[in-house]
């Protein structure tokens, strides 16, 4: 099994992950409601070509085209009896892009949530999701993927079972959470709460963060919230949208342009994050200044609030109350409205 995240983990005091695969896509020609994954056999030359600009922009790390490999998402397209062959094809093309590309290139098998709500909110039972988990993460393990990187969760149940699904492989694995709900997850948890759950996770998760969410300030904020309840020899992750959607001409873009992105970097490893990357938005433009960023790093404080809001934009209050030390009740009526203003951007800070 491969150790190549490990070793470069030891060699080096940063990592760049690479950008978006699902936004990117869609600037090639993906079609609304079309399953990414299928493009693994209908236009591997596009996939191949993505990994490729961000191989090139400086990424040490590229996720395969996979998010919605597991047989929970793959049957909304009907194909939830080809997750083996549809995860092999996209480790396939990574690999191909990672083992010419004339230095170490991680290849991370990408698990994302299988959009089913677990017991007692829903009907997929934790036995269901760890099969469901370990189906997608072997086919990735077998095919060449050097690490497994569960992303973009949201509850105690969904990680637990991905951990457990990915742990089976003998592969190492990341686990992030998406913190996009008033500095929680859509479930509830928040930053501290995550980093304690890796904690107890056995194996324990080579590297835990925060992807996706509402911008790069929430993440930031999530990151310095995290890092408070980390342990020594952690490894935290960063892996923020490209700041915030807007629509125009019918097409969801992204606000944060080159420059943000290069500030983000260098806040994140303030923060203490050592994998570095971007999510929704995030382009091969985008990913060279974040490598520019990180090859000039300069190591400062960890960011405060008001530094976060004055170099990267508003963040919510729950993420405000966290890092402040204020803790929202988890269920109240009070928290639960706040949560709606988030959600709104009615309760940004």
């Amino acid at each position: 099994m491969s150790d190549l995240l490990q070793r470069l983990l030891a060699e080096r005091p940063h990592l760049l992950a690479d950008g978006a695969t699902g936004t990117n896509l869609f600037d090639a020609g993906l079609a609304t409601g079309e399953a990414p994954e299928m493009w693994n056999f209908e236009h591997p030359e596009k996939i191949e070509a993505l990994h490729q600009s961000m191989v090139d922009a400086g990424a040490d790390i590229i996720l395969t085209n996979t998010f919605g490999g597991s047989r929970y998402r793959l049957k909304l397209h009907k194909a939830q009896d080809r997750v083996e062959e549809i995860n092999r094809r996209a480790v396939e093309i990574a690999r191909k892009v990672a083992d010419r590309a004339g230095r170490p290139v991680v290849v991370a098998g990408s698990i994302g949530p299988t959009g089913e709500l677990f017991e007692p909110l829903g009907p997929l039972t934790h036995a269901e999701g760890v099969a469901a988990f370990a189906e997608q993460a072997r086919a990735l393990a077998s095919a060449g993927a050097d690490v497994l990187w569960i992303e973009t969760m949201s509850s105690k149940d969904e990680v637990r079972a991905a951990a457990e699904g990915a742990a089976s492989t003998g592969l190492p694995y990341v686990c992030t959470l998406s913190f996009d709900t008033n500095g929680r997850t859509m479930m509830g948890l928040m930053p501290g709460e995550h980093a304690q759950l890796c904690h107890e996770l056995t194996p324990r998760p080579v590297g835990y963060g925060a992807n996706c969410g509402v911008g790069a300030a929430e993440l930031i904020a999530a990151v310095v919230n995290m890092s408070g309840s980390a342990e020594t020899g952690d490894v935290i992750v960063a892996k923020g949208n490209c700041g915030i959607p807007y629509y125009h001409e019918g097409k969801i873009r992204y606000d944060g342009t080159p420059e943000l992105m290069a500030e983000y970097v260098r806040m994140a490893r303030d923060a203490g994050a050592r994998i570095i990357g971007g999510c929704c938005g995030t382009s091969p433009t985008h990913l060279r200044a974040m490598r520019e960023a990180l090859d000039n790093y300069v190591a400062g404080p960890k960011p405060t609030l008001d530094e976060i809001v004055g170099r990267l934009g508003q963040i919510s209050l729950g993420a405000n109350q966290q890092a402040s030390g204020i803790q929202a009740p988890s269920n109240t009526r009070e928290n639960r409205r706040r949560r709606r203003e988030s959600a709104s951007g009615d309760g940004a800070f």
